[in-house]
């Protein structure tokens, strides 16, 4: 389950990612909002499952409500999820 956390985590970050740097400036820029929503859904969805799965792995990992915390905020800031794995799923695994 932790090796499908880390997985889930990464893809939640590299479509986060995505968004911000390709499908907005397409939209915004170039008027182009197709790739936005198609990317937009995966990203939705892979941040729900994220979510869902932190929270699964809370009693598992033994995380304090503080840690999962930190763990579901990384969830929304760039690159976060990429820190999260390296500090707090890298070293279990």
């Amino acid at each position: 389950m932790l090796k499908s956390f880390r997985i889930l985590s990464l893809l939640e970050g590299v479509s986060f990612l995505v968004i911000l740097f390709i499908t907005m400036p397409l939209k915004y820029a170039f008027d182009n909002g197709a790739p936005n929503k198609v990317i937009g859904m995966a990203h939705g969805f892979l941040f729900l499952a994220y979510v869902v799965m932190a929270i699964m792995m809370k009693p598992i990992l033994k995380w304090n409500n503080k840690t999962l915390a930190i763990v579901l905020l990384c969830s929304i800031i760039p690159f976060g999820t990429f820190w999260m794995d390296k500090k707090y799923l890298r070293p279990l695994a």
